[in-house]
């Protein structure tokens, strides 16, 4: 469900937007910076200062987890359950350092929410619609780089494998089984955590 694609554009998203609602039915809506896949239903989200977010799941698992491209202006609507997960759960052990790739220990990740995804919806810029001769992602990225004042590299930067949200796990850490070891997977604690670029061509 969360292809290569959906996973390559989590990666170049700087938010994901989590809704969520209470048990009167308001909405709420949090930006989250930090957030990475966990396989090919899941994807886990630091509760570093969500109290909101948590406090909703409690109540209604139901979210909607949105993210896109502003260069490209493309993206994806998640939708499915999440739970929040405290650091006595066993599971946290196995999803945090997903999370600690990005935050690298800066900040306290007080829980994993944890999505399961069941449907997901492309997000895309109305002109893709609207004005499909003259829409390109080229033309999006251009006007995206002139609004923002931004410029492109005129070199590549490094990239750090290890600090990309398109990160897969093996999902018997959800149910608590064990597993042995992968070989030859990038991995970040006790070879249980690979990126996607390690199982893909």
């Amino acid at each position: 469900m969360l292809t290569p694609h959906i996973l390559e554009t989590m990666d170049t998203s700087v938010l994901c937007w989590l809704a969520t609602v209470d048990a009167q039915g308001q909405p709420n809506v949090s930006p989250k910076e930090v957030f990475a896949a966990v396989d090919a239903q899941h994807l886990v989200i630091a509760h570093i200062a969500s109290p909101t977010s948590v406090r909703n799941l409690a109540d209604n698992p139901r979210v909607c987890v949105s993210f896109i491209n502003v260069f490209t202006q493309k993206g994806y609507k998640l939708l499915g359950e999440a739970t929040a997960i405290p650091p006595t759960d066993p599971r946290f052990v196995q999803l945090e350092p997903l999370l600690l790739n990005m935050t690298h220990g800066k900040f306290p990740i007080r829980a994993a929410m944890l999505v399961r995804v069941s449907a997901v919806e492309p997000i895309l810029a109305p002109s893709y619609g609207l004005f499909p001769e003259d829409t390109t992602e080229a033309s999006q990225v251009a006007s995206a780089m002139h609004t923002y004042g931004v410029e492109r590299l005129t070199s590549p930067q490094p990239t750090d494998d290890a600090s990309r949200r398109g990160t897969i796990i093996d999902a018997s850490v959800l149910t608590g089984a064990s597993r042995a070891a992968a070989p030859d997977k990038r991995a970040v604690d006790a070879n249980t955590v690979a990126t996607p670029h390690s199982l893909t061509p």
